[in-house]
């Protein structure tokens, strides 16, 4: 069962009792942060619950699924999210 970015924003504004307004707007300042800090190479890290840092990929060689053609895919960069100690309890 997923939950979405309304349901979630309900959620934390229930038990921050807080209004759901001021969550999003804390939830967009967040993720802008993220997107910066990433694009900066800068890896950000919540210690006991996650850390998002910014990895490369090097060129590689693939194959087109449809023609089965070889074909060369460039370098380039990808997102790694890394649970915490406390964020892995809780799956528990």
């Amino acid at each position: 069962m997923a939950k979405n970015r309304s349901e979630l924003v309900a959620e934390v504004a229930a038990k921050a009792d807080t209004s759901q307004a001021a969550v999003n707007g804390v939830l967009d300042a967040l993720f802008d942060v993220f997107a910066e800090s990433i694009a900066k190479d800068e890896k950000i890290t919540i210690p006991g619950w996650l850390a998002v840092e910014r990895t490369s990929r090097a060129a590689r060689t693939g194959r087109n699924p449809q023609t089965g053609e070889t074909i060369q895919i460039a370098a380039g960069h990808s997102v790694k999210l890394t649970a915490g100690s406390k964020l892995k309890a809780s799956a528990k």
